[in-house]
């Protein structure tokens, strides 16, 4: 960690203003501790807050099955190389039913080639949802083919939602990787193996 990392709990001389943050993160957290990027975030309260009520919403409020919307994060986290994000976010889209091969495909596949070969392990939104993720966080501008494979496939509240974990999710990338948040960005990324036999 490029930082050292906040107070797990309000620092005494604090306003009730960010003790109030504390526990809004600490209750979405419950009943797991403060994590490390919540300690990293907590250096800004404000910036704290605001996130955790975003990223408390892509979690729990969207409509998107949980699975594809883990597979996408996981594909975000290879993209940037965020360690820290893809030995989470790999581990829960495996235990929302996502298959053992779809996500070795997200590990493996490199930028911008997803779908072909893979067509027999992946399921047609399991490879559009690749294709944007990839397109979305490389180039940022996504190609008409691959918005209208979306369409065909999702409601319009589950492609805004689909695009704003992807963002949100880059944006945590760029905040994990920068800041070696959880010291992870020297380690390797646990292979499908390890995190199939981890369940």
């Amino acid at each position: 960690m490029r930082l050292p990392y906040a107070p797990s709990t309000p620092p005494p001389d604090s306003p009730a203003s960010v003790a109030e943050i504390y526990a809004r993160i600490a209750a979405r957290r419950t009943p797991r501790p403060l994590i490390p990027l919540d300690l990293t975030l907590l250096h800004s309260p404000p910036v704290a807050s605001g996130y955790n009520a975003f990223v408390g919403a892509l979690r729990t409020e969207t409509v998107v099955p949980p699975a594809l919307l883990e597979l996408a994060v996981s594909r975000v986290a290879i993209l940037t190389g965020a360690v820290y994000e893809w030995n989470i976010h790999a581990a829960l889209a495996l235990k929302a039913g996502l298959s053992a091969e779809a996500l070795a495909i997200a590990h493996d596949a490199p930028k911008g080639q997803v779908g072909g070969q893979d067509k027999e392990a992946l399921s047609e939104t399991e490879v559009a949802v690749l294709r944007y993720t990839d397109e979305a966080t490389v180039d940022v501008r996504v190609q008409d083919d691959t918005f209208e494979a979306l369409k065909r496939l999702f409601t319009h509240r589950e492609i805004l939602e689909l695009a704003t974990v992807v963002a949100g999710y880059n944006a945590v990338s760029r905040i994990l990787v920068p800041l070696d948040v959880g010291e992870n960005n020297d380690k390797p990324m646990k292979t499908v193996a390890e995190l199939v036999a981890a369940l």
